[in-house]
């Protein structure tokens, strides 16, 4: 009997990442910085469902504060696999967003990928990991690292990934009451841009950091805060370019326990350690 084709693909998940450490190594003549980071997925984040259009048309059917559609990662992701591949079809999606926009977390990009995972399936394009991968890094730094879906030692501008075999944790994630713009980070003048690049092996024993930190908290004393109060429980360190701050704790007890003495106008969730994106097996 055949399959019928798909038309539909609901509540797709976008996890989040944490960059466990970020260095940063140097800087290209084009501007874009050299990094070293270890990224690690969570079982939380976003939720995406996709509805096949026959006309070619993408539209996004829930609404985004401040980002106005036509600059969504979601939908210029799925406008670029429509030119990449040549397909005349379109996409109806729909967007849970749970994650904190300008966090860190990577929520953007990870909707990105999980857009270009999804409409590569749906519209039956046929592009494997590696070719998705390659638009994916014309929308953003981090898009690869979710399409090639597991934990990852990451070099370049974050697009030279290697696995890296990490021990499942649990971690507690906190949002100060700000949004960090990325860009403003990566252009402060008293960004340290070239920390000693370290090797795969040595990730676990290096001492590392986050050289993004000291600038985010400079600018943003809430981020610095986040990173105080979370410390008194466990070593916290901020995630990419903040807000957000994270520790990993001994247990989904302990995660909850701190979670709910988190004070206000500070949020706290508990998350644990994804080894694979949920999509993996829908690529080569």
């Amino acid at each position: 009997m055949d399959t019928p084709p798909l038309t539909r693909l609901e509540r797709c998940p976008a996890p989040a990442k944490l960059n466990l450490f970020l260095h940063v190594v140097g800087r290209r003549a084009d501007g874009y910085h050299l990094l070293q980071t270890a990224f690690r997925m969570l079982d939380w984040g976003d939720s995406l469902t996709f509805a096949l259009r026959e006309d070619g048309a993408v539209r996004r059917t829930t609404p985004v504060a401040g980002v106005p559609e036509a600059q969504d990662l979601v939908v210029r992701a799925a406008r670029l696999l429509q030119q990449a591949s040549g397909s005349r079809l379109g996409a109806d999606i729909s967007i849970d967003k749970q994650l904190p926009m300008g966090g860190g977390l990577g929520g953007g990009s990870s909707d990105a990928a999980t857009t270009l995972i999804a409409l590569n399936r749906l519209w039956g394009t046929g592009l494997g990991r590696a070719a998705l991968a390659q638009l994916g890094l014309q929308l953003g730094a981090d898009v690869p690292f979710f399409i090639f879906g597991r934990d990852a030692f990451a070099e370049g501008v974050g697009e030279e990934l290697q696995a890296l075999p990490l021990p499942p944790a649990w971690y507690v994630v906190v949002a100060p009451p700000v949004t960090v713009p990325t860009a403003e980070i990566f252009r402060a003048q008293e960004l340290t841009r070239d920390t000693e690049p370290i090797r795969i092996t040595d990730f676990a024993a290096s001492t590392t950091r986050n050289d993004l930190q000291a600038v985010a908290c400079n600018l943003y004393p809430a981020v610095g805060a986040a990173i105080e109060w979370l410390a008194q429980s466990a070593p916290a360190r901020m995630t990419g370019s903040g807000a957000c701050v994270f520790a990993e704790v001994g247990s989904e007890m302990e995660a909850s326990d701190i979670v709910e003495k988190c004070p206000a106008p500070m949020r706290a969730w508990k998350a644990k350690s994804l080894a694979r994106h949920p999509l993996y097996d829908w690529l080569d």
